[in-house]
């Protein structure tokens, strides 16, 4: 990466507001003493992993989908976990056509969630509407999510998360919602100031981790109907792209989350547990599999979990919560490997089809979360490579 293009991605990383360059901040990287991944043949390539090629196989990507939008519904999950991609890029990007595109696409909607008022994955939207709010400052982006959330403050829904109950999906009740509800409600935060929507995020996240997390394990259910069910290896069921929405949401939580909050040492120490947990599960490719405990069931690659697995691996690098020396490897070679998955037209492939456990999906498979997940990962390990020269 020249120096020219080095202080020009520099250079927007000081545009960003406060509460967002917080999420960026860069430590010292511990000195390492762990073992070294289990998973470690496949080789990561130097010349895939320069910052300035990351970019480019991001814009890559971006490009695809942007001249390949989506049918889904522009408000709805599979978009907004798309659209959060699409921020951490325009952050690295020369170009506005990114951050233009998620304006554009925000009024549209015209600032709104979903329609479901309770269902995170309704909300997740609200991500790009509060980050798009920090840098622009236009009260108009906020007032619809300030809204449905005090409405949802002053009409709670309590119950159970037992997922087979009525209505246990007003509630964050499956582990995926742990990515698209608290992370929304940090960022309503940061950008109100408002300790309500903080709190209401805390809470949330330990109820539903005591529900699913497995402490044995250091992974989560998808669900309460995963509790007894098993593989074929006789291995409880733990889906990689569940665990990489756990991860992914850690990380967008901890990002606005402040430094002296009680609860942050505990998120911490969750952030580590898995990612020990994660690292050994790479597999040999750089990839990891659709059942994590399984992966001989279902071998085919699977870039969704492996983006977001990605992505909070190296933000934990970056942000000096793991070692270097047992973490950068495997980050290393899963890029290499998500590389590898994007054809030559920027259509990234091995995406496993909306679902709520391990399947087997067809190669060239692909969608817009998947390429979330993508970006997500490309805009740390650009970080990391940034830190590394």
């Amino acid at each position: 990466m020249n120096i020219t293009t080095r202080l020009r991605c520099t250079a927007r990383l000081l545009l960003l507001p406060a509460a967002l360059l917080g999420a960026f901040a860069s430590p010292a990287l511990h000195a390492a003493s762990a073992k070294p991944n289990a998973a470690s043949t496949m080789p990561a390539d130097a010349s895939v992993l320069a910052p300035a090629t990351v970019l480019a196989t991001m814009e890559r990507v971006a490009d695809w989908q942007l001249a390949h939008p989506s049918t889904h519904r522009p408000d709805e999950w599979t978009q907004g976990v798309g659209h959060a991609g699409f921020m951490a890029l325009s952050n690295l990007s020369a170009t506005h056509k990114y951050r233009d595109a998620m304006v554009a696409m925000s009024e549209h909607n015209e600032w709104k969630l979903g329609p479901r008022g309770y269902h995170a994955d309704d909300h997740v939207v609200g991500q790009t509407y509060a980050e798009l709010y920090l840098q622009l400052r236009k009260s108009a982006m906020l007032a619809p999510l300030r809204e449905r959330f005090d409405d949802i403050l002053a009409n709670p829904h309590d119950g159970t998360l037992e997922f087979t109950v009525p209505g246990n999906q007003d509630r964050w009740s499956w582990c995926d919602a742990l990515f698209m509800g608290p992370p929304t409600w940090m960022r309503l935060y940061a950008a109100t100031g408002d300790t309500r929507y903080l709190d209401h995020a805390v809470e949330g996240w330990w109820r539903t981790s005591d529900y699913l997390y497995d402490p044995t394990e250091h992974l989560y259910y998808r669900d309460s109907n995963y509790f007894s069910q098993r593989e074929a290896n006789g291995k409880k069921v733990f889906w990689a792209r569940g665990n990489g929405w756990v991860m992914g949401g850690l990380v967008r939580t901890l990002q606005y989350l402040p430094a002296k909050h009680p609860a942050r040492a505990r998120f911490e120490a969750q952030f580590r547990e898995m990612a020990a947990k994660v690292v050994d599960l790479q597999q040999p490719d750089g990839l990891w599999r659709a059942s994590l405990l399984d992966p001989d069931a279902y071998p085919a690659r699977e870039t969704s979990g492996t983006g977001l697995f990605t992505y909070a691996l190296a933000w934990g690098l970056n942000q000096g919560l793991l070692e270097r020396a047992r973490y950068e490897p495997a980050v290393r070679r899963a890029w290499t490997a998500l590389a590898a998955s994007v054809q030559p037209d920027g259509k990234l492939t091995h995406v496993q089809p909306i679902g709520r456990a391990p399947v087997s999906f067809p190669e060239d498979a692909t969608e817009v979360y998947g390429v979330g997940a993508f970006l997500l990962a490309g805009s740390e390990v650009f970080r990391m490579g940034l830190q590394g020269q």
